[in-house]
């Protein structure tokens, strides 16, 4: 009876992640918070404003649900909290280097394709925890080069969006630099509640059983993703 329990309970949790995760894919225009009123203000401020682009920032990080899935991939098998913050660490560091550098410099990638990107990280991840380059390859690629890399392109995701406005160059650096700020901030606040929830979740044999399912679901999340912002790239 308690094996059974936990057994129903196992496929409660992988039950809710399958539907968040069909929620998130399912509506890819309310992604990154990029709503009427933000696009107002960013077209039309002028200056200085710390506090608005650090909001704007966390707010671009706990909607942008292709950054969260794959921090949920990155962090799955980690159960040492240093081991979480070098990798965490290396995955802020790839995003920061790359949304400063594409909005400072005005380097533009094509929104579609960097998207897509992003959604290949979340099949990669998923991928590397379930041992598939192991069996495939007969090695285990480096894992922290991996998120670091990644970061790089989530970094460019996130320079995209803001690419879409005409910014005024007044103030541009410190605006830039709160925003990026706001943005680590949103990643802390989402990831608290992701490894809450993955922390309660081990204390369950269900947890182990439904790696598997549970990372072939990122997969499938990731892979959808890649298709939506193909056909974008083709069609739109």
């Amino acid at each position: 009876m308690f094996n059974r329990s936990l057994l129903d309970r196992g496929k409660w949790v992988l039950g809710l992640l399958a539907v968040g995760i069909s929620m998130l894919v399912s509506m890819p225009l309310f992604a990154h918070g990029i709503d009427d009123a933000t696009k107002v203000f960013l077209e039309g401020n002028e200056g200085v404003s710390i506090i608005p682009f650090l909001y704007i920032g966390a707010k671009h990080m706990v909607t942008g649900y292709d950054h969260l899935l794959f921090l949920v991939g990155v962090i799955f098998f980690l159960y040492r909290s240093k081991d979480v913050l070098i990798y965490v660490s290396f995955f802020t560091l790839g995003h920061s280097l790359t949304l400063l550098f594409g909005v400072l410099n005005d380097t533009h990638v094509n929104a579609y394709l960097i998207d897509a990107i992003i959604g290949l990280s979340i099949v990669y991840k998923g991928f590397d925890n379930l041992g598939g380059f192991k069996r495939m390859l007969g090695y285990q690629p480096n894992t922290k080069a991996a998120v670091l890399i990644f970061g790089l392109f989530h970094g460019f995701g996130l320079a995209t969006k803001l690419q879409e406005f005409e910014f005024s160059q007044d103030g541009l650096v410190a605006n830039i630099l709160a925003f990026n700020a706001g943005v680590e901030l949103g990643q802390f606040l989402a990831l608290a509640f992701i490894l809450l929830a993955i922390n309660y979740w081990r204390r369950f044999d269900s947890f182990l059983r439904f790696s598997t399912a549970t990372n072939a679901l990122l997969m499938s999340g990731g892979m959808m993703l890649v298709g939506f912002q193909m056909t974008g790239y083709f069609v739109g």
